[in-house]
């Protein structure tokens, strides 16, 4: 019995021993597999598709190309400084009638308001002194230029008649040239030139140039100060600026003469040009204000309006170039491609965006010249690889 125990002993400290082995074995066997297994997974994240599929699929080759930038931005409509202007009083008093409406179109020299004005009727009596004043100084002046002929006064006296008269004149075309400051009608001029009396000493405010009545700011029965109360404003609307605003490196892309697109979410488009650029940054928005001209048929474009602003960059560039089309966005709003494999799958490539030109993108890092990218079908892949 002892000899039993003794052939039975070594039988039970073999099988752990085999156990051990065969777990090693395992174990060991399975390393190389799991390492296929991540080779797998890789090749795997790629899209294949079948012969049928790839005939919907359109690819493109990246290449080096020349193109012109278009900046992207907004910007809000203002009148053009050089064709309005605010029309302050030209005389004080008290407004007894208002002559336009706003948003009214008026010619130049056309009656805006009337006042009645204590300077107008100040204005009126200096001319009316000074233009008799000149005529009897005028006749005194020839008739001692005949009497010097005749030796009738000295030439002193003559000389004197003569300043005295010239004197007269020069107040006399002052006093006029203070009429016509004032707005006053030539029509009514000629009347007091004339002899004739002025019905009522009133003056009245008068358009500068031809344009539409944007503003009118005030009522009758408001008083006046002659060259400080604003009254109207008067722009030509024809042509409007359009101030945009552009950020960071694409300030270096604009310059002066550059071509404009205004979109105003309206069916027609409005064509514009680059006149300023300004000299510094806005602390706020860190942006960079850029003065577009634009002409403005049927007033389309108010004051304050928001529009959408292209400026196409007459600056040649050259770089790689894809189609939208091509550029998809992940979960997180990433821009990526699809490039085609060697195998003949399909992988998912991230890219830098640069700036829009046109139907395409500049691509700033992610792809390289010759690299083929899935322009059509390009959602049908991405479908496929989230299945």
């Amino acid at each position: 019995m002892a000899n039993k125990h003794a052939t039975a002993s070594p039988r039970r400290g073999r099988l752990p021993f085999a156990m051990a082995v065969a777990v090693l074995a395992v174990l060991t066997g399975c390393s190389p597999k799991a390492d296929n297994s991540a080779k797998t997974s890789d090749t795997a994240s790629n899209v294949t598709l079948t012969a049928a599929q790839r005939q919907n699929i359109h690819l493109y080759t990246v290449a080096l190309s020349k193109f012109h930038t278009t900046i992207e931005t907004s910007g809000v409509v203002d009148f053009d400084n050089d064709q309005a202007t605010s029309v302050l009083a030209p005389f004080s008093g008290p407004v007894s009638r208002i002559l336009v409406a706003q948003g009214q179109k008026v010619r130049k020299g056309e009656a805006l308001a009337e006042v009645d004005s204590s300077d107008f009727a100040a204005a009126i009596g200096s001319y009316r002194k000074t233009l008799a004043a000149a005529g009897t100084a005028r006749r005194l002046a020839d008739l001692d230029k005949d009497l010097l002929a005749h030796q009738g006064v000295s030439r002193r006296e003559e000389e004197q008649a003569q300043s005295d008269a010239a004197g007269a004149e020069a107040d006399r075309d002052a006093a006029l040239q203070a009429l016509v400051s004032l707005h006053v009608d030539p029509q009514t001029i000629k009347g007091i030139q004339a002899g004739k009396a002025v019905a009522r000493a009133q003056g009245t405010i008068r358009a500068p140039f031809a344009g539409t009545v944007v503003e009118r700011l005030i009522t009758p029965g408001a008083f006046l100060t002659a060259g400080t109360t604003p009254c109207f404003t008067v722009a030509d609307l024809s042509r409007v600026w359009v101030m945009a605003q552009v950020f960071g490196s694409d300030v270096g892309a604009i310059a002066s003469g550059d071509s404009a697109e205004i979109e105003t979410g309206t069916a027609k488009n409005l064509t514009g040009k680059v006149e300023n650029i300004s000299a510094v940054v806005n602390p706020d928005t860190r942006s960079v204000a850029v003065r577009v001209t634009v002409d403005n048929p049927g007033d389309l474009l108010k004051k304050q309006m928001y529009v959408r602003v292209l400026i196409h960059s007459q600056q040649e560039n050259t770089g790689l170039l894809v189609p939208v089309s091509a550029v998809l966005r992940d979960d997180e709003n990433l821009p990526f491609v699809y490039v085609a494999a060697h195998d003949g799958s399909f992988a998912r490539r991230s890219v830098s965006l640069g700036s829009q030109s046109g139907d395409r993108y500049t691509i700033s890092a992610g792809l390289r010249p010759g690299d083929k990218i899935v322009t059509d079908g390009a959602l049908f892949i991405q479908f496929m690889q989230s299945q």
